[in-house]
């Protein structure tokens, strides 16, 4: 379905998304008329963390996911709200703006950019690019909402315009230099409080299918629909237990958030603030303890659902808690697809999944939780896509 685009700077652009229709079953994501074209004046902010692999690595996938997190939770404290389309890519994140917030994303961008170099010494790369660019080289940008759950919604991408854009960020256009050293970006919720996640069915799954540039669409959507049942079925699942993540000892991970919460000099009172807040969560989840309004088992529930463990970004993600022999059969069917020339694909297995969070108010519904494998996740399966011909 071809869609009017709105007019550049109208009331109906402003309020692309809030008005695009909610679909709740994730098989569906193949249905082009889920997807409506993104307006000619909005932006596509991107990151990605150079040498993420080499970082993984030396076991720090926790800081690399952290960092890829920030800048949606940035984002999203700079507007006041989640509600915008972005994207989390393990080593990376993407989002959409109107064209009114360009400068604001602009900003919020750079000023990340400064705190992850200045908090893990990693460089993060940023850009942002209007879609009528995109558009002028062919591609389109196509943007569906999926319900995780009643209370949180994430973005679809679809046209090519994101993958396209990706590439032209690594290859150094429209990148925004970080802010001067010290800025810091409004980071609050972004949290780090639960530990790895052991698989129940065997292995955690980290799977990347792409379209080959010259594929036939339908063919492409016959294979995510062939992974998805797979994925649907008895011998797979969401990677966190119905009943939420392990809560690790109050300090494990500390430093970690301690580095979003520095934002004037060393903040010892506000790093003891947050070591007691810590110590509190844990006796809260440790014991089911109600707290005024929240509760504990409540808020579990609302993880589990709200958890993203599966995404379209012109292209299938999904970090899966699988049986090997399921992993073979996926692997398997994968790999034929690739001989037919109808996708590339990354898989990577591990033996657990990492969570990280962005919750702007315990006591409410819409808290937002990213997994990946915690052992190189997307960007291990991503760095076994072979290249784009």
């Amino acid at each position: 379905m071809d869609a009017k685009r709105p007019e550049t700077g109208s009331r109906e652009e402003a309020d692309f998304y809030d008005r695009l229709p909610v679909f709740d079953h994730f098989s569906q994501l193949t249905d082009p008329e889920l997807y409506m074209p993104a307006p000619d004046d909005w932006v596509l902010g991107l990151s990605d963390i150079v040498r993420s692999t080499a970082a993984i690595a030396e076991g720090r996938y926790k800081e690399v996911n952290t960092a890829a997190a920030s800048v949606i939770a940035a984002v999203s404290n700079t507007l006041g709200t989640s509600e915008f389309p972005f994207v989390f890519g393990g080593d990376g994140a993407s989002f959409a703006l109107p064209a009114s917030q360009s400068d604001v994303a602009r900003e919020v961008l750079a000023a990340v950019a400064a705190w992850v170099r200045d908090s893990f010494d990693f460089e993060l790369r940023v850009a942002l690019i209007p879609v009528s660019e995109i558009r002028a080289q062919g591609h389109d940008v196509r943007i569906a909402r999926f319900a995780a759950s009643p209370d949180v919604s994430y973005a679809m991408f679809s046209g090519g315009g994101l993958a396209y854009a990706e590439r032209r960020m690594k290859e150094g256009a429209f990148a925004i230099p970080p802010a001067p050293p010290g800025t810091l970006p409004d980071l609050s919720g972004l949290t780090c409080r639960f530990d790895e996640i052991t698989p129940q069915r065997g292995v955690i799954l980290s799977l990347i299918i792409l379209p080959n540039a010259e594929a036939n669409s339908e063919a492409f959507n016959a294979l995510v629909n062939q992974v998805l049942a797979l994925a649907e079925g008895h011998e797979a699942g969401r990677p966190v237990p119905d009943d939420g993540p392990p809560v690790p000892s109050p300090f494990k991970g500390f430093a970690i958030e301690a580095k979003t919460v520095r934002k004037n000099g060393p903040g010892l009172g506000r790093l003891a603030e947050m070591a007691f807040m810590r110590v509190v969560a844990f006796l809260v989840f440790r014991f089911g303890l109600t707290v005024g309004r929240f509760d504990p088992a409540r808020y579990r529930h609302q993880l589990v659902q709200n958890t993203d463990f599966r995404k379209f970004d012109d292209g299938l993600r999904m970090t899966l808690d699988c049986t090997p022999a399921l992993a073979d059969r996926l692997e398997a069917l994968v790999q034929d697809a690739e001989q037919k020339g109808i996708a590339r694909s990354g898989l990577h297995r591990q033996d657990a999944a990492l969570m990280t969070c962005f919750v702007p108010s315990p006591t409410r519904a819409d808290h937002i939780h990213f997994v990946d494998g915690a052992m190189g996740g997307y960007a291990m399966a991503a760095r076994a896509l072979k290249p784009v011909a």
